[in-house]
């Protein structure tokens, strides 16, 4: 037996020690062990079946109501310094934590089954994946796992191959928020998660170790671990270029991962191909520009707010063959939420007649999860095991004013300032408030599992002679008008935008310098057919430069947050862009756009 295998074997038998579970189960990722499981689930009522004849092989899991997103605040990542963690991330001492939540975990699979699922997170053959082992209590979990990774034999003869793992443990507990605790152990490539069974803090091989763990492990390794969507834009004459982009959750990644061209873009023949909606991970290759890979193998994604004018293409995958979480019923046993149809739902999402005085009929942040093979507009060349080119980053977030439709960093440097200094308003993905304005860097501030200005520092260091970066842009499909409406149509709409910038990468299209980076020139988007307005056109590309003033002296105190070891390059980046709005005559350049 491999030394792998054998600390795998040793860790299992340690934690069924603790634990103390009925019985063990080895997942081995195959079709009947998942029919097993789902018959299991819907004896117990832990799964609904749904409507065989619209949504066969589909089911229904209702979470429990304290237990329904992401728990920033009780997520820990668990570093012997404190400063390495950084003031990004909630920090508690290894040993502290370890006592705390082994103190959980005591006995806290009695009478339960303990699973043991090898998985790899990417293609099984791809020098980019990597590998894990999540033990759990839940078989939903289980479920869900099977879907998102590729799990089973095959993963477990990788980790006896690489001679490594991240190791995960999970378990329900009893679903107690006080004793609930989402614990990181980046030196030691580990995971503990008690007290709660929602996908982003029970599905390890996710946030988890796709981010927080592997963050840490591509930072030591020399590539990047991002929270962004990969889609390839093939336009008219072939050629196709792909584009990760970095949204918070609930922004509308999953919709641009799967965006269907419209009008007289699907006329002349342009495509769009889905390689992943939510995690990349990117690595220099031998030809100096970054390659990358979807680590999942599926979509955990929101479901309010998806419909057939939304991501007609989403619909399409959740079909059949999906696990639907905390989904409202129509009175036919078909899932519904928000922002699907007219419908009037039967029973909401906690199981209750529906009433609308309750609230929303689904829960805002109710999720679907389903393979990505399912998706219309799927391509194979999500299992490429060199992954691929990337041409083009793209950040964005929520902001109802001030940030344009789209710009361009003028360099690498800039454009590490621009996904720094990102803002975006908070969504139901997590706990918390919703509707307020934050920085999230990258996208990855609930997600990096180290000190966000080492990040930073790891950022900059892929410029260097040979490298053949990406460029860097910002969009903003959020911004609203006086009534509060948004400005832009969005959704398939979006692809005018990508166009633009796709011909900035292959040096085609014209745009206009301004202080806060290259704004496409009059014309330079293709808004034909949109009934936009003059003052809508207007506000989508301009520059506020009274308003960036004040962006930047916010945007310099967050970098302060990071102190001494934020690096000296982002700084002056900032007081360079500080300076050049300080020369410039207020709104010149939004007469000038």
């Amino acid at each position: 037996m491999s030394s792998s295998l054998d600390a795998l074997n040793q860790w299992v038998a340690g934690v069924a020690t603790l634990t103390k579970p009925e019985r063990i189960q080895w997942c081995d990722g195959s079709d009947a062990e998942y029919r097993q499981l789902v018959d299991g689930m819907l004896t117990t009522g832990d799964l609904i079946a749904l409507n065989p004849t619209t949504h066969p092989r589909s089911y229904l899991h209702r979470s429990n109501p304290s237990d329904v997103a992401r728990v920033e605040h009780l997520t820990f990542v668990c570093t012997p310094r404190e400063a390495d963690a950084g003031p990004n991330n909630h920090w508690m001492d290894p040993a502290q934590a370890h006592a705390k939540v082994d103190a959980l975990f005591d006995g806290a699979m009695q009478g339960r089954t303990m699973y043991v699922i090898p998985y790899c997170m990417g293609p099984i053959d791809s020098p980019i994946a990597r590998c894990g082992v999540e033990i759990t209590d839940s078989p939903y979990v289980v479920a869900n796992m099977r879907i998102m990774t590729r799990m089973g034999a095959a993963a477990l003869a990788r980790i006896e191959r690489d001679g490594s793992f991240v190791r995960g443990l999970h378990s329900t507990g009893d679903l107690d928020p006080d004793k609930r605790f989402i614990m990181h152990f980046p030196e030691e490539l580990s995971i503990k998660s008690i007290g709660s069974g929602y996908g982003g803090n029970a599905l390890l091989g996710k946030k988890c170790h796709a981010l927080r763990i592997a963050s840490h492990q591509a930072r030591r390794e020399g590539w990047l671990a991002e929270h962004m969507l990969i889609v390839g834009v093939e336009d008219p004459r072939g050629e196709t270029h792909y584009i990760a982009a970095a949204f918070p959750s609930a922004c509308g990644k999953t919709n641009l991962a799967m965006l269907i061209p419209t009008g007289g873009y699907a006329k002349d023949g342009w495509k769009v191909w889905t390689v992943g909606d939510d995690i990349c991970w990117m690595t220099p290759g031998d030809d100096g520009r970054l390659w990358a890979i979807n680590p999942e193998a599926g979509f955990f994604g929101v479901a309010p707010g998806t419909g057939a004018n939304t991501n007609p293409n989403a619909l399409a995958t959740l079909a059949h063959d999906t696990i639907y979480t905390n989904v409202a019923l129509t009175s036919d046993n078909q899932p519904w939420w928000e922002g699907l149809d007219d419908r009037v739902p039967a029973v909401d999402w906690q199981g209750r007649p529906y009433d609308k005085a309750n609230g929303p009929a689904a829960h805002p942040n109710a999720r679907f999860t389903v393979s990505a093979r399912q998706c219309p507009s799927y391509t194979d060349k999500a299992e490429a095991a060199h992954g691929v080119p990337i041409s083009a980053i793209v950040f964005g977030g929520r902001r109802p004013s001030l940030v344009p439709l789209v710009f361009e960093a003028r360099d690498w440097t800039h454009g590490v300032l621009v996904g720094a200094a990102m803002g975006s308003e908070t969504t139901a993905a997590a706990t918390g408030a919703v509707g307020v304005m934050r920085r999230d860097s990258m996208a990855m501030k609930p997600f990096c599992g180290y000190n966000f200005a080492d990040y930073f520092s790891h950022w900059l260091s892929f410029d260097k002679p040979g490298a053949k970066l990406p460029k860097i842009f910002h969009v903003n499909w959020f911004r609203k008008d006086t009534d509060g409406k948004f400005m832009w149509p969005g959704y398939g709409e979006n692809l005018r935008v990508l166009e633009w910038i796709i011909r900035r990468v292959e040096g085609t299209a014209r745009g206009i310098d301004t202080p806060i980076g290259t704004l496409p020139a009059p014309g330079g988007i293709n808004v034909e057919g949109l009934a936009l307005g003059q003052a809508a056109e207007r506000a989508l590309f301009e520059v506020d430069t009274e308003g960036w003033a004040t962006e930047m002296t916010d945007i310099a105190s967050y970098l302060d947050g990071f102190g001494d070891r934020l690096p000296r390059a982002l700084r002056d980046e900032q007081q360079r862009m500080a300076a050049a709005l300080a020369n410039t005559a207020p709104r010149a350049w939004a007469q000038a756009v």
